[in-house]
């Protein structure tokens, strides 16, 4: 990814930050799971999930972590991909009363259709927080990844879709 890019993700994260002790983690496999009963997103900004997952992680998430960072941390790292000097593939918001759900919706036919293209997604994410004073601080970074990070934040659910056919989902506990 450009380096403006993950300039502004390593922005994001410091600007999300908020005091907490360090931890180590150990990622806890994804399990398949059943989807959620009730989604008021499925229909709307994506299709009923294909695939579901559990992401166990071993974070806790950061005291004071609420609504305000982790709107504030999509929006500089959504700002980051609107001026970025090339057309990044995907958007990536938040929905939820706390906003607690991350959706990645890619923009063009052909992208994020398929579980192995955002898995690799998600890998470049993993990079870009690994290279962040705010995962490094309080993480063992090379052994946590990006459901960690959306621990940390508070999340707990990303939906990841091509915004046609097919939706990923993990629930981030």
């Amino acid at each position: 990814m450009s380096k403006t890019l993950a300039a502004c993700f390593v922005a994001a994260m410091a600007f999300a930050a908020v005091p907490a002790l360090a931890q180590t983690a150990k990622p806890a496999p994804a399990a398949a799971a059943a989807p959620a009963a009730e989604d008021k997103y499925v229909g709307y900004y994506y299709p009923k999930p294909t695939t579901v997952e559990n992401y166990t992680s071993a974070m806790q998430t950061i005291p004071g972590a609420e609504r305000q960072q982790r709107v504030q941390f999509v929006t500089v790292v959504s700002q980051g991909t609107i001026q970025s000097a090339y057309r990044v593939p995907y958007s990536v918001f938040v929905k939820g009363d706390k906003a607690e759900k991350l959706i990645i919706v890619g923009l063009q036919p052909g992208e994020l259709n398929s579980i192995y293209r955002v898995r690799a997604i998600l890998a470049n994410m993993t990079t870009m927080s690994r290279l962040s004073p705010f995962f490094q601080e309080r993480t063992v970074a090379e052994d946590a990844n990006f459901f960690d990070l959306l621990k940390l934040l508070g999340f707990t659910q990303l939906t990841a879709t091509d915004g046609e056919k097919f939706a990923y989902q993990v629930n981030v506990k």
